[in-house]
């Protein structure tokens, strides 16, 4: 039985940090797609103090439908101070 987007997104979450050895920030995205499901992370990287200059990378993992991870790629990174203004809308 396939798995619903809050699985999906706990698997993803739980793997990414356990492969990485990085601490969960959040999570950006859940989209479902051709090969399953492609989720976007953010981990952080590097503590700072102060935390403002954390460095977070985001993550996009590709998860099947049963919430086995198939591939991970780090695609940016940024300051935990920067804010983030691109935003996608593809519904």
């Amino acid at each position: 039985m396939a798995l619903t987007i809050l699985e999906i997104n706990e698997r993803a979450r739980e793997e990414l940090s356990k492969i990485t050895g990085l601490e969960l920030s959040t999570t950006l995205s859940t989209a479902k797609v051709e090969q399953g499901w492609a989720v976007n992370v953010e981990l952080i990287e590097k503590h700072s103090i102060p935390d403002g200059m954390d460095l977070l990378a985001c993550y996009e993992a590709m998860v099947d439908d049963f919430g086995n991870l198939l591939s991970f790629k780090r695609i940016r990174m940024r300051k935990r101070i920067d804010s983030e203004v691109e935003f996608e809308e593809e519904f």
